[in-house]
């Protein structure tokens, strides 16, 4: 059996670390006050209907000209700064290390509608397999131009689906194909999504109706729950914490205690997508279910009305499979019910039609049947 995968999904942003990414250097080298650029950002955004985050990136744009260039190497530089809360540089170790001795194999993914560029130049992004954030393009001397992606509350959650089929490449459209259990790479229920704020609720939501669990996070040094208590009460996440990483903390006896919960439950889940496959694969039309349930039900036939009744419903029925043959006769040999009354017309009737095409040669049950129904000796 293979190992199970868990994917523990974080955003950035006061999840990962006390402040936004552009408040911890970026916006102070412009020579700008923070909450002046965020006043003209939002002010941008409601001005002229326009997403949150491309006002952000536009406004980086328009402040940084005669300033600052704003290219990947710049906005790198600006992400090595970023600090942490505490236990993060450690956690990642930590937990895969955990993880292992339960059998269990963590990817940890970021999806942020903070920048990508940033993510990436932090001491911490080595640890993620995938990056999910907004992020500009840029032309041939490197300079931002335009937005690439834009990650806003909403569409966070196509990652979500992406990280469960293994379709990591945001231009696969794969994404939208249809995927059976089995083939999913890592199943809702083997998430973790980690966040603080509204901006999080669909994708708390979504892991939590499909099986996962989020975890709400708030700052411990302001020790300000309001945000984590009102998506609980909304039942947007199953659990919140101190955003504390340090081994021993609550965050991590809980992400620990999700991951012995998910590595006992790997069994019964690999029979549940067992059987679904096996579900799958069976290509019975609705005549034949119809058929193969009267067959049951004459199985299990107590008494001769009974009998006579399902084989009534049988003759509605002018085809019968060899292998459904073989069971009836098989059923009329063993259940007395049926082999007391093998003379009544209706019985009688019922199984000379179903045995007259039907090579019985190499069937017992069926020789014996044809016998009984030729000579009369019932």
């Amino acid at each position: 059996m293979a190992k199970s995968i868990v994917a523990i999904c974080y955003d950035f942003d006061k999840t990962l670390s006390p402040d936004d990414m552009q408040a911890q250097g970026f916006i102070q080298s412009l020579g700008i006050d923070v909450s002046a650029f965020w006043n003209k950002s939002n002010e941008l955004a409601k001005k002229n209907g326009m997403d949150q985050n491309l006002a952000y990136m536009y406004t980086m744009s328009k402040e940084s000209v005669g300033k600052e260039y704003i290219t990947k190497q710049h906005l790198a530089e600006h992400g090595s700064k970023i600090t942490f809360f505490d236990g993060v540089e450690e956690w990642f170790e930590r937990i895969n290390r955990y993880a292992q001795g339960k059998g269990i194999s963590v990817e940890h993914y970021i999806i942020s509608s903070g920048l990508k560029e940033m993510i990436k130049g932090t001491s911490i992004a080595k640890n993620f397999k995938e990056i999910f954030a907004c992020s500009f393009y840029y032309d041939e001397p490197g300079n931002a131009i335009w937005p690439a992606q834009s990650v806003n509350y909403t569409n966070k959650t196509q990652y979500l689906f992406r990280i469960e089929k293994g379709v990591l490449d945001v231009f696969d459209q794969r994404v939208n194909t249809h995927f059976q259990p089995s083939e999913m790479r890592i199943p809702f229920s083997n998430m973790i999504y980690i966040g603080d704020s509204d901006t999080d609720v669909p994708c708390m939501k979504l892991v939590n109706q499909y099986g996962g669990y989020s975890i709400g996070v708030y700052d411990p040094k302001i020790c300000d729950k309001t945000k984590v208590l009102t998506i609980y009460k909304d039942g947007r996440i199953k659990l919140f914490a101190q955003a504390d990483y340090s081994e021993g903390s609550k965050l991590d006896l809980m992400v620990k205690s999700i991951i012995d919960k998910i590595a006992a439950s790997q069994t019964i889940d690999n029979f549940y997508i067992e059987c679904h496959d096996e579900s799958t694969k069976d290509t019975r039309t609705e005549e034949q279910l119809v058929q193969d349930n009267l067959i049951l039900n004459l199985e299990e036939s107590y008494s001769f009305a009974r009998t006579h009744e399902i084989v009534e419903k049988c003759l509605e029925h002018t085809e019968w499979s060899q292998d459904q043959t073989n069971r009836l006769c098989n059923i009329a040999r063993i259940n007395s019910q049926v082999s007391m009354i093998l003379n009544d017309d209706t019985i009688k009737k019922f199984y000379n039609r179903i045995l007259r095409d039907k090579n019985t040669i190499n069937n017992a049950d069926c020789e014996n049947i044809r016998e009984k129904l030729l000579y009369g000796n019932v």
